[in-house]
Order: C-alpha cells, then structure tokens, then sequence
C-alpha cells in the first residue's frame, strides 16, 4: 500500500508566486524524495512604494512514503 505524507512550508520569491512555488518545491526536494504535488493554500504580497516586491506562498507538498517492511 503507497501511503503519503504532506509538510507545509512558506516561501517567497522576488519575480511571481509560480517562482516562490518552485522554490518551495526545489528547497523540500533537498529534504525529501518523490514529491508528488503541491498545493497553494495562501498567497500574499509584500508592496513598498506602490509596487509588489515579494510574492509569498504558503505551501502543502505531498510526497510518497517509501515502502518499509511490516514490523513483527
């Protein structure tokens, strides 16, 4: 049986909410394998002087449990 996990992460990007979502992917991918979706839960905006200056994510990633023998 597959089974999944999920972690919820931030992150934030300087050009757009799709790079901060790669981001969040990139730096999870460095922690853990077979990650499988992710899902934007919130997305806000940091604005100085009229103009958006970080894009900023809160993120769910799903990943795959790798198979472990039945204990006992």
């Amino acid at each position: 049986m597959s089974m999944l996990k999920v972690i919820e992460v931030l992150a934030e990007s300087d050009t757009s909410f799709d790079d901060a979502a790669q981001q969040a992917v990139d730096q999870a991918a460095k922690s853990v394998r077979n990650i499988k979706s992710v899902y934007i839960k919130d997305m806000t905006a940091a604005v100085e002087n009229d103009k958006v200056v970080k894009y900023r994510i809160n993120a769910k990633i799903s990943f795959l449990l790798d198979d472990q023998p039945a204990v006992g």
